[in-house]
């Protein structure tokens, strides 16, 4: 969707439309990710009281985590080519 305002694209483009689409399907891709983990960290903590759950509960958490901070990396760089791409900068 456009705006109503001249874009980078306008004047030549430095983001083609094919990697708009990449990086934006990585992106969801990325917080679909991130969503299955919360959901698997959420269902360890429901289980038996036991150190094997609790170490099994803590893993799903650093997994969590770590597709938190991939869905913030894919966002980056999708935003930045959007960015360039509307912008020119």
């Amino acid at each position: 969707m456009r705006l109503g305002y001249a874009t980078a694209r306008d004047g030549g483009t430095a983001v083609d439309e094919e990697n708009l689409d990449k990086l934006q399907a990585d992106y969801k891709k990325a917080v679909e990710d991130w969503i299955a983990a919360i959901r698997k960290e959420e269902e360890l903590a429901s289980v038996d009281h036991s150190v094997a759950d609790l170490d099994a509960w803590e893993e799903a958490g650093f997994e969590e985590h770590k597709l938190q901070r991939e869905v913030i990396y894919r966002k980056k760089l999708y935003e930045d080519a959007l960015r360039e791409d509307l912008f020119g900068f």
